[in-house]
């Protein structure tokens, strides 16, 4: 895997995309799939930096055109590509916001891609179109747009919509597109992607919300709950050594908390006051939650990537402090994508398109960085030996050429 990059260096192919969006490529053996919004009229794109939290733009009247692009792994060139909708955006969107940030997901037989407030569409591996489903557009906290990604498992294609107007957790058959699990959520506006978590006790959807997370079972019945949560939750659960960890870090909170879950919770497990674990909490912190970013365990350890550029480093077992915050570099104005690993290395990308390769463990060392100098937030992916970047205008496939 790749270590040291640049706009030339170990660049196995970059390519133009059209428009703008956030999402995540996704990778499934040959081929590429990333999504955008181009529009008629782009304007300004999105913003570098720290911003003020209640920034929203005005809904554009401009056409735009919600795509889907296939490429090809090999050379980067587009195999196929689909258009969903052209209309003007029915809703508005933060102004670092895109009308493409969900990451399209596949299991190798479709790709299915959600565009929030517009709709759900299933296409086979060659772009054809399989199903489709037109959503109404929702009212999102402040205007700021959706960003909560679709998530397959079994025969299910599961979406998580929380917004100011009615939320709710849904359920697809990934076949037909038929609807077959529907629960309403009272939840504000929150941007986490939903997690399935198969753990030694029983298969769970896990839904991170600010008012509450909430786990239900495979027949959309709540299981378990715990309150604690900021204003705002945008990262995604995710499990490791055999707990679940769910997060949250609303700038303005005083508390910003991260949880560590054991499986097999029941009802109410919120935290009485001044403890930090219970019975199905293994430990938390109140002050380790991001805001944007979604923390990773590698090894032992679980890091922690502040969106204003600092890495903390803590025991993924024990909640224990291995190092506190330790700034990456005074040049990096914000961090948006979630870090990844490999090599016995951390990897975070700033906005800025630098990306900072950090010494995993115990000892903190900043070994060196890669600069792209354009705008990134989209967090890679990793297939096959390639690391593929998204910023804000290209897609890049990186991988050792020499």
């Amino acid at each position: 895997m790749p270590e040291t990059w640049s706009q030339t260096e170990n660049v196995v192919w970059k390519v133009a995309i059209p428009g703008h969006g956030w999402s995540s490529p996704i990778v499934w053996e040959d081929l590429v799939v990333v999504t955008s919004a181009v529009s008629d009229d782009p304007g300004p794109g999105p913003q570098l930096g720290l911003y003020d939290g209640h920034s929203s733009a005005a809904i554009p009247t401009s056409i735009h055109r919600w795509m889907v692009y296939g490429l090809d792994r090999e050379t980067g060139q587009v195999r196929w590509e689909q258009e969903v909708r052209a209309s003007p955006p029915p809703i508005a969107r933060h102004g670092k916001n895109t009308y493409a940030s969900e990451t399209p997901v596949t299991d190798g037989e479709r790709v299915y891609v959600y565009f929030g407030g517009i709709g759900l569409y299933a296409f086979d591996m060659d772009g054809n179109p399989v199903w489709s489903k037109e959503m109404q557009p929702l009212e999102y906290r402040h205007g700021w747009g959706g960003g909560a990604s679709p998530v397959v498992h079994d025969d299910r294609l599961y979406i998580v919509n929380d917004n100011d107007s009615q939320s709710f957790l849904a359920a697809y058959d990934k076949r037909t597109g038929e609807e077959v699990l529907h629960v309403d959520r009272e939840e504000g506006s929150n941007w986490a992607t939903p997690f399935i978590w198969e753990n030694n006790v029983r298969t769970e959807i896990v839904t991170a919300g600010s008012d509450k997370v909430r786990s239900y079972g495979l027949d959309g019945e709540l299981l378990w709950e715990l309150t604690g949560m900021t204003w705002i939750t945008s990262p995604t659960p995710y499990a490791k050594h055999g707990l679940l960890y769910i997060s949250s870090g609303f700038l303005a909170d005083a508390v910003r908390p991260v949880y560590a879950i054991r499986p097999g919770a029941i009802g109410d497990i919120t935290l009485g006051e001044g403890r930090d674990r219970n019975e199905y909490i293994a430990w938390s912190n109140p002050k380790l939650g991001t805001y944007s970013t979604t923390s990773l365990v590698y090894g032992d350890f679980l890091y922690t990537l502040l969106d204003r550029g600092f890495l903390i480093c803590t025991d993924a077992r024990t909640g224990r402090e291995v190092y506190s915050r330790k700034r990456i570099a005074r040049r990096a104005t914000a961090f948006t994508a979630s870090p990844w690993a490999y090599n016995g290395k951390i990897f975070a990308l700033s906005e800025e398109g630098e990306t900072f390769v950090i010494q995993a463990g115990p000892d903190y060392e900043v070994l060196g960085s890669n600069a792209l100098d354009e705008m990134a937030m989209a967090t890679p992916a990793i297939a096959d030996g390639s690391l593929f970047i998204r910023t804000a205008g290209h897609l890049y496939r990186i991988e050792e050429t020499q």
